[in-house]
């Protein structure tokens, strides 16, 4: 065969099978590697040719209480006497991010009446709580929605509350929520059921756009594609707030098991390393991406971290209010 009827045989081969198949056009939509996206930034963003984005907030931005910040093995004060509820909080004021009975006095006197649950371990989840607080709105992922009704209607029965209504999401959903606009992100981490699929936030108003990431090992590239800072997003978004687990804190061993479900402190530093260097993470002089989810057995004292942590990370402590730009 003729080099020339070659070439033509398979250059119809190729368009048969971009038409045939939907992903093979969708990836030849993909700008090369390296190429930044075309089209203007949004409002909010100036990124210059060279150096980190000038992030110039639009709005108010995003009020976090931190209502627990320690993992599940925070049962009891520590040896030196500090303590750390299980990792919840709550933004602006109305919208809480995982709750168990454990930060029941850290929320405010105005109670809120909606949450959004990251999976079903009972560090993050607890109906029964859920409904002495007085919530009436509950989002969780699709894949767990029929447990969590049962265990709904069982704490209902037990607390003579009625049930909130139960919201399924799937991966990518937006939910608008309280002036907040709330992404559904898949989390690297497992429940004690093997079709659950956990879940992180993307958290947005206005200009701010705040990643909640607990529990979860690193940052999985669908997340990051949906929120729209993956390697090869088309758009031009960035992330302006991080908080990020560290459940496996400063020094573990090399053959801990949970570094397939948590992150450790070096993972959070190299995760905001890498979004800034590739301009993914722009956000106002001073802001700190904060760590949460830290285990009793390995996170030394809050005053120890604040010492060691590599900029610009800080622990954040229960109690601690932070408004994200």
């Amino acid at each position: 065969m003729k080099r020339r009827e070659f070439l033509r045989i398979a250059a119809v081969a190729s368009v048969a099978a971009a038409t045939a198949n939907p992903l093979s056009r969708a990836d030849a939509q993909i700008p090369p590697q390296g190429r930044p996206p075309q089209g203007p930034p949004p409002g909010g963003f100036r990124p210059g040719s060279r150096g980190p984005i000038e992030y110039v907030p639009t709005g108010p931005g995003i009020h976090v209480r931190f209502l627990g910040t320690g993992g599940a093995d925070w049962n009891g004060p520590s040896d030196s006497g500090e303590l750390r509820r299980h990792a919840s909080i709550l933004a602006d004021g109305k919208v809480l991010f995982d709750y168990t009975p454990s930060a029941a006095d850290m929320v405010p006197e105005k109670r809120p009446e909606v949450v959004f649950y990251t999976h079903s371990h009972n560090d993050h989840y607890d109906a029964k709580a859920a409904l002495e607080l007085g919530i009436k709105r509950v989002y969780l992922g699709e894949t767990w929605l029929e447990r969590a009704r049962g265990d709904f209607q069982k704490a209902s029965e037990s607390t003579g509350r009625p049930v909130p209504e139960i919201i399924p999401l799937s991966l990518g959903q937006v939910i608008e929520q309280d002036g907040l606009k709330v992404t559904a992100l898949p989390a690297n981490h497992t429940s004690n059921y093997s079709d659950e699929q956990a879940l992180i936030y993307l958290i947005e108003k206005d200009s701010t756009r705040l990643l909640y990431a607990t529990d979860t090992a690193g940052l999985m590239a669908y997340a990051l594609a949906i929120a729209g800072v993956g390697q090869f997003s088309r758009e031009r978004k960035y992330l302006t707030g991080i908080i990020m687990e560290a459940t496996m804190g400063l020094d573990y061993k090399d053959d801990d098991m949970r570094m397939f479900s948590h992150s450790s402190v070096q993972m959070v530093a190299n995760t905001v390393k890498v979004l800034t260097d590739n301009r993914k993470y722009a956000t106002v002089e001073g802001q700190k991406v904060y760590i949460t989810h830290m285990s009793k057995a390995q996170q030394p004292p809050q005053a120890e971290l604040d010492r060691t942590l590599p900029d610009p990370l800080k622990a954040a402590y229960d109690g601690l209010e932070v408004v994200f730009r």
